[in-house]
């Protein structure tokens, strides 16, 4: 009580009396920006309004204490403001004092109002580091910008400026001192210095933050803090699986990059991993960018791989802070460990004796349509399975065994096949167990005769004639085959167009059969039946049918008279079915006495059409009264696909 008595008694004897029965003063005394408001401007604005009988003023500046007089002024014209006010560069709360005056000098009790003033910039405002680095998950983040260090200025702590850049040395104001109320982001005082983020765009960004006074002075120096942020997922990538289907234990290796935060571990949490899960097992995880697992169990698996990197970001499907994290990459992997299975049919089917057929099974990667092979060797032998051409449909193998070109006796049979895993099965046995072997011959032999029913096997037939060929066909020893197919085979000697012709016939009831023959050039004839499912093929032995091309000669006269004028030949060569050479061909002209040899006496060439001419002139005196026999002759000769001909003899007699 006794401290403020005498702070009263001090404030009296500094103020002037009042004039006695005076009580006017300044109406509404104000400074700017208001009395409660901290300015770091040591000039102040003073406002007030006077009542009629104001005619001078008078002010007073009194220091923080309100004991010290300041400054002391009168003003001799009833002002209502004061437009610069200014206390001593010192922080502190100045009160100033203003009263009246009126025309008779009486002065007015004095209204007060303090001055607030406080330029002392706050300690630096240090922001607390960041995690190594801010992932996908660490959103909404709350930074804390940090208490300014060191007490407080006079006016307090408004609250913080705070940047966001990509420069190290970024300012939160662009003032050198001062901040703005726009620019003081976080206005809760001291201790409101925590930052919420809801977001942040990826890479290196820096937190710059300053405390801002209750005058608006802003820390003289800026703190900061670097801020690494990582929002993506690692790229993951899964080796080890092969295109198809495998046939042992696979491991697999994931391995991961991230061109952010990386998958180098850093002594932090979360520590990188990479992870690799099996179907529905747990998951195998390895701390860095590697992992490696096995698959061993035969079937078809789901792979899942996934990475977390540094800052967290992870592809593994979870859920962090209510965000749902992408699934995992997958991948198949196929295993078969296991052969397939394999065995023939348990017989062979009467109609189809020839048809090897075999059964694979495989319930995982199934068959190999490329694989599967049928072989035969002789039974017992130690010869090398010769294989068979083969047709893989489905689980069904099947092969046909041309069992007539080979020879009689016991033959083995193996089937092989692969899966798609390449899993290799083999087998020699049927599926009752029993080996898989055949007798040959496992078809009924058949027995084919051929003849010709004219002239005989040898003797040469007119280029003009034809010929009856006829032949059997049996089974066995005599069991006629009726309804059969033969193939009659021509082949024509050298020269002929065409050299081979073939002929379609059929046996009758008796499993005979017949055909003409056209006539045309020397040639050979085979029968050929087909073989049938259950019948085998067969071959007559070779016929010979020999032609002999037709040549004519005529005399110009049957009567040559000795020294008179020549006895003119001609003649033709006709070769159906063969083409005569353009140059002809070489056709001797022979006589014949009685009782003697054909003799040649002159060879001459035919033109391209087969005409010959020649004109013989009787000279010698013994050929008078004789009667001479002439006749042109076809030798043989190589490309003539004809046997030797001479034409009908023709008689001349001598006189």
């Amino acid at each position: 009580m006794r401290v403020w008595v005498a702070l009263a008694a001090a404030i009296a004897v500094l103020l002037p009396s009042p004039a006695s029965g005076s009580a006017f003063g300044p109406i509404g005394l104000s400074v700017d920006g208001g009395e409660e408001t901290w300015q770091a401007d040591p000039s102040f604005a003073l406002r007030w309004s006077n009542p009629p009988e104001a005619a001078a003023v008078h002010y007073r500046l009194l220091d923080p204490t309100g004991e010290a007089r300041l400054l002391e002024a009168r003003i001799g014209w009833a002002a209502t403001a004061i437009q610069h006010l200014t206390v001593p560069d010192v922080s502190g709360a100045y009160t100033a004092a203003v009263w009246l005056e009126d025309e008779s000098g009486a002065e007015g009790p004095p209204v007060t109002v303090k001055l607030r003033f406080d330029d002392t910039p706050p300690g630096e405002a240090a922001p607390k580091p960041a995690p190594a680095w801010i992932g996908r998950d660490d959103f909404p983040l709350l930074f804390s910008v940090g208490r300014p260090a060191g007490p407080e200025p006079l006016s307090g702590i408004r609250g913080y400026a705070v940047s966001f850049d990509r420069e190290p040395d970024g300012k939160p104001c662009e003032g050198t001192v001062s901040c703005s109320d726009a620019e003081t982001d976080l206005r809760a005082g001291v201790g409101g210095d925590s930052l919420p983020m809801a977001d942040l765009p990826e890479g290196l960004d820096y937190l710059h933050a300053v405390a801002v006074s209750g005058s608006g002075i802003r820390s003289s120096a800026v703190g900061s803090t670097l801020l690494r942020v990582d929002k993506t997922d690692p790229t993951t990538q899964l080796e080890g699986i092969p295109p198809g289907w495998s046939s042992k234990p696979l491991t697999l290796v994931a391995t991961a990059t991230d061109d952010g935060s990386g998958m180098a571990a850093a002594g932090g949490a979360p520590a990188p991993l990479t992870a690799i899960r099996v179907d529905d097992g747990a998951p195998i995880v390895a701390a860095g960018d590697r992992v490696s697992a096995t698959v061993v169990a035969s079937g078809s698996h789901t792979v899942a791989f996934y990475a977390r990197d540094l800052a967290g970001n992870a592809d593994d499907g979870g859920r962090v802070n209510g965000v749902q994290n992408r699934p995992p990459r997958t991948a198949v992997v196929r295993i078969d460990r296991d052969s397939p299975t394999l065995d023939f049919s348990n017989a062979q089917d009467p109609a189809e004796p020839e048809r090897i057929e075999a059964h694979a099974g495989d319930p995982l990667s199934g068959i190999d349509p490329m694989s599967g092979t049928i072989a035969v060797r002789p039974a017992g032998s130690a010869a090398r399975f010769e294989p068979l051409s083969t047709q893989v449909t489905g689980p069904t193998l099947i092969a046909r065994w041309n069992s007539e070109s080979y020879p009689p006796g016991e033959y083995e049979f193996r089937a092989t096949v692969r899966d798609r895993a390449g899993n290799v099965a083999a087998t020699t046995a049927r599926a009752d167990g029993d080996a898989m072997k055949l007798h040959n011959p496992i078809k009924v032999p058949t027995r084919l005769s051929l003849a010709l029913h004219r002239g005989g096997t040898g003797a040469a037939i007119s280029c003009d004639e034809g010929a009856p060929l006829g032949g059997q066909l049996v089974a066995g020893r005599r069991l006629p085959l009726a309804g059969r197919p033969i193939h009659i085979v021509e082949r024509f000697a050298s020269g002929s167009e065409p050299r081979e012709r073939v002929t379609a016939i059929q046996t009758d009831r008796r499993g005979r059969f017949q055909l003409d023959l056209r006539p045309g050039p020397t040639r050979e004839i085979v029968a050929v039946a087909p073989p049938t499912a259950t019948l085998q093929g067969a071959r007559s032995a070779p016929v010979a049918f020999a032609a002999r091309a037709c040549v004519s000669l005529r005399a110009s006269s049957p009567v040559a008279k000795v020294g008179g004028r020549p006895i003119v030949f001609r003649g033709n060569v006709r070769s159906p079915g063969a083409e005569l050479p353009r140059q002809g061909i070489p056709v001797q002209l022979q006589f014949r006495l009685p009782g003697l040899r054909w003799s040649e006496f002159r060879t001459v060439q035919t033109d391209g059409r087969g005409f010959f001419r020649y004109p013989y002139r009787f000279a010698d005196d013994d050929s008078r009264g004789t009667r001479f026999r002439f006749r042109a002759f076809v030798a043989a000769r190589a490309g003539w696909p004809f046997e030797p001909a001479g034409s009908p003899p023709v008689n001349v007699l001598g006189a």
